[in-house]
C-alpha cells in the first residue's frame, strides 16, 4: 500500500510540473488563485475552491478526467500529456476528425461562433445546453 501512494504521489508531482510549466507557456501566473479563477471561467461544473487548486499545484492531487480536460483546452496542450507527461498518436486526432467530418455546416459554424465566445458567455451557452438537454 506504500508504494501505491508513493507512486501516486510521484505522479501528482509530475502532473504539478507540468501544469505549472503550461500556465507559464499560456502567460499566466503559476499561482493558486490565477488558477482558480481562469479554471471556474471555463468549467461547467460547482466551482473550486482555492485550496482545491492549491492541491494541482503542490502535487498533492491529480484532477478529474473532465476537469483535466478544461484544464488542457484552457492551456492549449494536450490532456494526455498534460496527465501522464507523453502524446498519444494520432487515434485521438482522427477520431475528433471523424466526428468533425459528421457536422452540417451549420453546425460548424455554430460551433466556431461558440469558440471564439470570452469564457463567461461559453460558461453561460454550456449552462444552456445543459438545460436544455434535461428531458
Amino acid at each position: 500500500m506504500l508504494h501505491l501512494t508513493f507512486c501516486y504521489m510521484n505522479e501528482a508531482k509530475l502532473f504539478s510540473e507540468r501544469l505549472q510549466e503550461s500556465m507559464l507557456t499560456a502567460g499566466y501566473e503559476a499561482r493558486p488563485v490565477v488558477l482558480e479563477r481562469e479554471f471556474n471561467q471555463r468549467y461547467w461544473g460547482k466551482p473550486l475552491t482555492v485550496q482545491a487548486v492549491r492541491r494541482w499545484l503542490l502535487g498533492n492531487a491529480i484532477p478529474t478526467q473532465d476537469r483535466l480536460q478544461v484544464l488542457a483546452e484552457w492551456l492549449n496542450v494536450d490532456p494526455h500529456w498534460l496527465r501522464f507527461g507523453e502524446k498519444l498518436s494520432g487515434s485521438v486526432q482522427q477520431q475528433r476528425k471523424r466526428w468533425d467530418a459528421k457536422m452540417t455546416p451549420q453546425e460548424r459554424q455554430a460551433i466556431e461562433v461558440f469558440l471564439a465566445l470570452p469564457p463567461d458567455k461559453r460558461k453561460m451557452v454550456g449552462e444552456i445546453i445543459h438545460a436544455l438537454a434535461k428531458p
